[in-house]
């Protein structure tokens, strides 16, 4: 199936967005469409998580739903996943899950 003819796997939720949305869990190597160039992705992205539309340096802001959701923390390349390794929240603190699986952290508390 040609990239043309296969259903968008990314969805973009304003046109002011600098990232897509995940619509099936993709794998490294698949090739996406991004603003109608084909794409190779680096990494496994889950469903419903964000894509890079273009690239992304320190600093720079990211737009979903038109809205900034946080600020970029390391260099991103288009097509690459954006998530909590390299977007922090500019509005509150982020959470992972610590060591035990279960009780959550300040992202920037971890040792």
């Amino acid at each position: 199936m040609s990239l043309a003819s296969q259903p968008a796997s990314l969805l973009l939720m304003s046109p002011e967005d600098n990232c897509l949305i995940a619509r099936t869990a993709l794998a490294c190597g698949d090739v996406v469409a991004i603003d109608g160039q084909p794409v190779t992705l680096a990494q496994n992205i889950l469903i419903g998580h964000k894509v890079a539309r273009r690239a992304l340096a320190v600093g720079d802001k990211v737009l979903r739903y038109g809205a900034l959701i946080g600020s970029i923390t390391a260099p991103v390349a288009i097509g690459e996943h954006i998530h909590t390794h390299n977007l922090a929240s500019d509005y509150i603190p982020t959470f992972t899950l610590g060591q035990d699986g279960h009780h959550f952290l300040d992202k920037d508390d971890q040792a």
